[in-house]
């Protein structure tokens, strides 16, 4: 356990590049041989504007991974944060700092950009994406990618998580995104066990529905726990699900990256006939 943490502390930025596009290729291919659904898209046209919203949550990570590292340097100086009030062998310490992290870093900033307009506004260019494969996984708006930072450093300070456990977390994030985002077909049982630990395709696709209450439920990344105790899980036959956003049905995997980087800036009219819920009332 302490040379796995070791290897996290020092990873080389080569490495991370290697999971990162490692994943996306990995189930890029497992999309083609047992896909969910059979897309009628253009695969590489529809990964184009991911991928440049890939490119620029990595910019902006590195930029900002100094405020990161010297929260977690302050925190284990000033022995501040959950982890390092508890006794806990290593390995206890490393599942806790990694669920928390998750719980504050991702969990909880998805369900409040889901809740606050202006938030949510950044994080609907997510939600867009109306062909969901393993690409979506960081179709994210810069401007969310900051507001993703700013919650992950919070859970850092909270936990008084180590760079070693931190780098676990975001090699875990990264991986488990892609895979539950991934347009593949896994047997039910299969998807139904896995979903009591970690978070399922099945499972997440319902998040991706066009319709509310679908839509605001889910909102787990790595652990499934999280919704489940915060009572935020729901189901969905595959049969039913639509993917998109039921009130901006002219923004879609073909918007332009130009008018989807200005759109959290823009008035937008809603089209008519279209049913207005609570985030645009």
């Amino acid at each position: 356990m302490e040379s796995i943490l070791y290897y996290f502390e020092t990873i080389p930025s080569s490495h991370r590049s290697i999971i990162l596009i490692g994943g996306i290729a990995f189930f890029w291919c497992i999309e083609y041989a047992t896909p969910l659904f059979r897309f009628k898209y253009k695969k590489f046209k529809h990964a184009g504007p991911n991928i440049f919203f890939t490119v620029t949550t990595i910019i902006i990570n590195f930029v900002l991974a100094f405020i990161l590292f010297q929260t977690s340097n302050w925190a284990i100086a000033n022995s501040f944060g959950v982890i390092q009030w508890l006794s806990l062998p290593l390995w206890g310490s490393i599942i806790l700092g990694v669920a928390l992290l998750d719980l504050i870093g991702a969990w909880l900033a998805h369900y409040i950009q889901h809740k606050i307009k202006p938030l949510w506004m950044f994080h609907l260019i997510h939600h867009t994406d109306n062909y969901v494969d393993t690409t979506t996984a960081n179709r994210h708006h810069p401007g969310e990618s900051i507001i993703r930072f700013f919650f992950t450093t919070l859970a850092v300070f909270i936990v008084g998580a180590p760079v070693g456990i931190i780098m676990i977390y975001q090699s875990l994030s990264v991986i488990l995104s892609q895979f539950n985002h991934a347009n593949i077909s896994l047997p039910k049982q299969v998807d139904g066990i896995i979903g009591w630990i970690i978070v399922s395709p099945n499972m997440h696709k319902v998040h991706h529905h066009h319709m509310l209450p679908y839509t605001d439920t889910n909102y787990g990344n790595i652990f499934s726990v999280w919704d489940r105790i915060f009572r935020t899980y729901s189901k969905l036959s595959n049969k039913d699900l639509i993917y998109g956003v039921d009130t901006y049905r002219d923004i879609d995997s073909n918007t332009t990256i130009f008018r989807l980087l200005k759109l959290p800036f823009t008035k937008y009219r809603i089209p008519a006939n279209t049913k207005v819920d609570s985030k645009d009332s």
